[in-house]
């Protein structure tokens, strides 16, 4: 497969590639799709409406804050998808307005009517009876006027500086001679958004009801009505809610940097200062305070959004906790794999020692990889734990384990990505903490991103030094290994245990080894490998024999591998691609894609593993790892992909990617030639197939064979 000027210009035409953030917009999209069906349980259509506005704000604040700084630079030059920075712009305008007021009116239309059917009831705080506004006043002074600020800007006092994502009161007062004056006013973050109305007022004041019952109202509600002791001797003329997003995007320069754990600290304080790229204003909002704020905060009218309905409405995600089980889907609760489940086990060494043992998160618990590290930070015999960590979360035991294994004289090192996208601060907490007790604590390669995730444990063993890896797709976060879909691999693999102590010296040190028994290391040769194989089953199909893959994987956007994929298409090979999120690969083009179909999976669930399979002439080959198929994955971080070998999990996964994956009609969505996705339509298979019910069953299942078997 040569890159020469031939085939660059056979395939690297504009309209063989949709734009990275369209393509990304139409997987916000499917989101939304799940915020407003009607078959899924009410609050967990709200979970749904919280992550959609939660993805959309990270949008905006890195990706659209990007675009707009190539506007003002005057960048014209146009991308691989033939758009130019402001062309993108207004498509993506186009595109993402409609789907904000869609959902608004859904939240208003239909949420809120089903929440009080349900005895939830947002209350409107004028249709209160005076004695309950007077109870709900002295609640305010007492437990809300003390935290808030309000910031007056006149000619003696500037405009105030407005927080990211914060919401705030435009005010317009007057004073006693006539004169008119804007105030700011911040809706304070540290207190709940939603408000539990019946947790204030006496219960002779609530409504009776048999059975659950509660009123909310919204925190910006309660204290727009309640200013007046902010502004005593003056009329209160107007409060307008507004928000604002800022441009979040870290820009570090490492290789200018003495200490990167300092710079990074300092890029986040920076953070709260970038420019603001979106300013959401309430729909009645005057013109002249409307204006006062595009001017003080220098963004223009087609940057303002007017919105009608609730602001940041991602803070929703609380009201999944109400207690209300009948409105979410059933519990599940992930299974202890087999090997494990035994109280009276053997090590969990001897355990991975007997044979490779594959984790499919959240259907298998986490709980083994956890295991994996305390047992090895209290096991006499492990001289050595190494690890990479990258989106560690709040409160993590993988992290404490850690710290005793330090403490026990163990040698630790722990590279820690500081540059984790808005898991910075979290981080550089757990680097700390980790440097007190002596672990070896690296930050990763100038210029590169570490997001590869491997554990090496050093044992002594009767038949000498023995080494044990955990390798996954995800991050080692308890937490979302609930929510996310992930593999992870425990073996004592002589050469994946060689290759991964390799790395390990490549990232702490100054090793340039170039060449891995078995695995792939990103910026080296992910891409290299990619195409190798996808070569490989051009040749087989041209020989006559099947040519066929598969992959799993979040995003594709790799110019080069789409390409190559392409050219495989055309001499034959059948593809089947599940794509979560951005797809920038055109599929059934006649003539250049007619042999690839590209599927979407979005359910209760995020889909986050990848996978990458080759037939060989039926001789498959199954590849797992931490890259997705990007430019930034390929060549600006630190990414391993490693092969299963293991005869009976090759097995499992071809049945789960293969079979049940592409067969799934309820959660698939199908991409089609023009960037829109459809439903993959029931009437294609007999049954009803939700590849995540399935794997949950299936799990459920297994844990009842089990429990047969121990009786």
């Amino acid at each position: 497969m040569k890159l020469n000027k031939e085939y660059l210009e056979k395939y690297f035409k504009t309209e063989n590639f949709f734009s990275r953030d369209l393509s990304w917009v139409e997987f916000n999209r499917r989101v939304l799709e799940e915020a407003t069906n009607s078959e899924l349980p009410l609050l967990e259509r709200i979970k749904f409406i919280s992550i959609f506005f939660t993805n959309l704000d990270e949008f905006y604040m890195i990706r659209v804050s990007g675009i707009k700084q190539q506007i003002r630079a005057n960048i014209i030059e146009r991308g691989i998808d033939g758009l130019n920075p402001a062309e993108e712009l207004n498509l993506l305008q186009q595109n993402v307005l409609p789907q904000v007021d869609l959902l608004l009116k859904y939240w208003n239309n239909t949420i809120i009517p089903e929440l009080a059917l349900n005895n939830v009831n947002f209350v409107q705080y004028n249709k209160l009876s005076n004695q309950e506004k007077e109870r709900l006043s002295e609640y305010f002074i007492k437990e809300i006027y003390p935290v808030l600020t309000p910031l007056a800007f006149d000619p003696g006092r500037p405009f105030p500086y407005i927080s990211n994502l914060s919401l705030s009161l435009a005010i317009q007062v007057m004073k006693s001679n006539g004169q008119l004056h804007f105030a700011r006013l911040k809706i304070p973050s540290i207190l709940p958004r939603i408000i539990n109305l019946d947790g204030i007022l006496d219960k002779d004041l609530s409504p009776s009801n048999n059975g659950f019952s509660v009123r909310l109202i919204w925190l910006d509600e309660l204290i727009k009505f309640n200013l007046e002791p902010l502004f005593p001797s003056l009329e209160i003329i107007s409060a307008h809610k507004f928000r604002i997003t800022r441009n979040a995007d870290l820009n570090i320069q490492e290789d200018e940097a003495d200490d990167l754990l300092s710079l990074i600290e300092e890029n986040i304080k920076r953070r709260k200062f970038g420019s603001v790229v979106r300013l959401a204003v309430e729909k009645d909002m005057p013109e002249f305070l409307i204006n006062i704020l595009t001017e003080n905060l220098e963004i223009s009218d087609y940057e303002t959004q007017v919105v009608d309905g609730p602001m940041g409405l991602s803070s929703v995600m609380s009201l999944y906790d109400l207690p209300l089980p009948h409105l979410k889907e059933k519990s599940f609760y992930p299974v202890l794999p087999a090997p494990f489940d035994d109280e009276e086990r053997d090590s969990i060494f001897s355990i991975i020692k007997q044979k490779d043992i594959l984790l499919h998160h959240p259907y298998d618990s986490f709980e083994p990889v956890i295991d994996l590290i305390k047992e090895a930070a209290s096991d006499p015999n492990v001289l050595a734990i190494k690890q990479t960590l990258y989106r560690i979360g709040p409160n993590s035991p993988i992290v404490k384990h850690l710290i005793q294994a330090a403490e026990a004289n163990k040698q630790v090192a722990v590279l820690v990505e500081l540059k984790a996208r808005f898991d910075e601060e979290n981080n550089i907490y757990w680097a700390r903490a980790l440097e007190k007790v002596g672990v070896h604590v690296v930050y990763g390669l100038v210029g590169l991103k570490t997001h590869s995730k491997m554990t090496l444990i050093v044992r002594k063993e009767n038949g000498g030094v023995q080494r044990y890896i955990h390798l996954g797709t995800g991050n080692y976060n308890a937490s979302s290994a609930k929510l996310y879909t992930d593999y992870g691999l425990m073996t004592s693999d002589k050469d994946l245990c060689e290759d991964v102590a390799e790395i390990f010296n490549f990232l702490t040190g100054y090793s340039e080894q170039k060449n891995y028994r078995k695995m792939w290391l990103a910026p080296l040769n992910i891409r290299k490998e990619f195409l190798k194989l996808i070569g490989r089953e051009i040749e087989n199909s041209q020989a006559g024999k099947m040519g066929y893959i598969s992959f799993k994987l979040n995003s594709l956007v790799d110019p080069v591998i789409i390409a190559a994929l392409y050219e495989a298409s055309q001499n034959g090979v059948k593809i089947d691609l599940i794509v979560r999120g951005i797809c920038c690969l055109v599929p059934q083009m006649p003539g250049l894609s007619d042999n690839i179909i590209v599927r979407s999976i979005v359910g209760r669930f995020l889909e986050h593993s990848r996978v990458y399979y080759f037939y060989n002439d039926g001789q498959d080959e199954i590849f797992m790892g931490s890259a997705d198929i990007m430019e930034r994955n390929l060549d600006r971080r630190v990414e391993t992909i490693f092969p299963i070998e293991n005869k009976e999990i090759k097995e499992t996964v071809k049945e789960t990617l293969l079979n049940i994956s592409l067969k799934d009609n309820q959660k698939a969505r199908i991409l089609l030639p023009t960037g829109k996705y459809v439903f993959n339509h029931k009437v294609y298979f007999q049954n009803e197939i939700n590849l995540q019910e399935w794997l949950m069953n299936y799990a459920k299942s297994s844990e009842k064979k089990k429990k047969k078997l121990k009786k």
